[in-house]
């Protein structure tokens, strides 16, 4: 089918959908593409704000015939309409249906999980690349432990990460952690492995994978570590890369484990973030929760403008071969992680489906609902690098 458009931008009026717009506006780029949503004025108000003339698609999430129109027309579609599980099962349907590309922002594993079972056979079998999670959650840490791989020329044993950022949330992101526990999922879908192919873990990764709540001195990093609130999403998103290569016969190592953690320079700080996650754990699972939601904040706000610029993140990685050497990779970058940085990976992502075709692992037909290491791959570190994220050998 022809596709007059490139890329379509879903979910632009949110908070992240217009910093996605707003990076699109600022790139000198010949690709074709508009913003989407289902409210047209809110949409207008976006173009109008930032000088563009773009097309405006208005479809609803749940308009089975709009959602065809739309994917009918475009190679790519980028969505930062969260929670996903709300608003994003049909746009992904719509797309292996019409052979459009998908990138997102989704730290929902369970929801991932359910685009494995409904549609990795039938977009692997079309060549068509469903990558959710391309924002901060879960690109540092899926890309950073591809980084390694790549420069590590024998079998890795493990490798632990260790995240230090400054940056705020939005209320989209809230009000995705607080949907999550109206959902009583069932105890699965919190495995360690929820998002492997079936037969490409062991009993042994799952033992070596629990991460253990509590603080811990890093005698190689000079710092201490904490538990990581990202970790339940971007270590099953890092699993399963692990495991989609090993399918392919390029594996990180074998019974290869990965586990990620909250990382402060003093021992006060690690313990100050053990006890908010506690104390916000409580929260989040009290009768009251929905008091403390009102007076946090709403979709559609977030950071400020300045705590956007200030922001930054580090990711340093601790891999262990099997021979028992060490080595560290970074990386880092600046700009609010949540947002700013969120919004760079997201765009980046899909202008590697655009642009980069060529360059893809797996060849032109190669499909199915992946990750960014295995779906993007190099490419998207030379984007990345390219944009203003550094990764480093070594702990620089």
């Amino acid at each position: 089918m022809t596709k007059d458009l490139d890329l379509v931008v879903y979910g632009a009026s949110g908070f992240t959908g217009q910093l996605c717009v707003k990076y699109l506006s600022n790139l000198n780029t010949d690709i074709r593409w508009a913003i989407a949503g289902r409210n047209e004025g809110k949409l207008t108000q976006i173009l109008k704000g930032l000088s563009l003339d773009k097309e405006i698609i208005v479809a609803d999430s749940d308009d089975d015939d709009a959602l065809d129109r739309l994917t009918q027309r475009t190679k790519v579609v980028l969505s930062t309409a969260g929670p996903f599980h709300r608003y994003g099962s049909k746009l992904v349907a719509a797309c292996v249906k019409n052979s459009s590309h998908y990138v997102d922002i989704t730290g929902e594993n369970f929801w991932v999980r359910g685009l494995i079972d409904k549609h990795h056979d039938e977009a692997s079998a079309k060549g068509i690349r469903v990558i959710p999670s391309c924002g901060y959650d879960s690109i540092p840490s899926d890309m950073g432990v591809y980084f390694c791989f790549q420069n590590i020329n024998e079998s890795i044993k493990r490798i632990e990460s260790f995240h230090s950022a400054k940056g705020g949330l939005s209320g989209g992101t809230i009000e995705s952690m607080f949907a999550l526990v109206d959902l009583k999922l069932d105890k699965k879908m919190f495995t360690s492995f929820l998002l492997n192919p079936e037969g490409t873990y062991t009993e042994k990764q799952k033992r070596q994978s629990r991460s253990k709540p509590g603080v811990k001195k890093i005698e190689k990093l000079n710092g201490w570590s904490a538990p990581f609130i990202m970790a339940a999403a971007n270590t099953r998103v890092v699993r399963r890369s692990a495991g989609l290569f090993q399918l392919q016969g390029r594996t990180y190592g074998n019974d290869f484990v990965y586990r990620e953690f909250a990382f402060f320079k003093s021992k006060f700080s690690a313990y100050l973030m053990l006890i908010a996650l506690v104390l916000f754990k409580l929260i989040l699972f009290s009768p009251l929760r929905k008091i403390f939601r009102s007076f946090l904040k709403k979709p559609g706000q977030g950071p400020s403008r300045e705590l956007q610029e200030s922001g930054w993140f580090n990711c340093r990685f601790i891999a262990e071969t099997e021979t028992g050497e060490t080595k560290v990779f970074s990386i880092r970058g600046q700009g609010d992680p949540g947002y700013k940085v969120t919004s760079l990976f997201v765009v980046e992502a899909a202008l590697c489906l655009i642009k980069d075709r060529d360059k893809l692992p797996g060849g032109e037909k190669f499909g199915g609902v992946l990750t960014s290491a295995t779906g993007l791959g190099d490419a998207l570190i030379q984007r990345l690098r390219k944009a203003g994220i550094i990764f480093n050998s070594g702990d620089q």
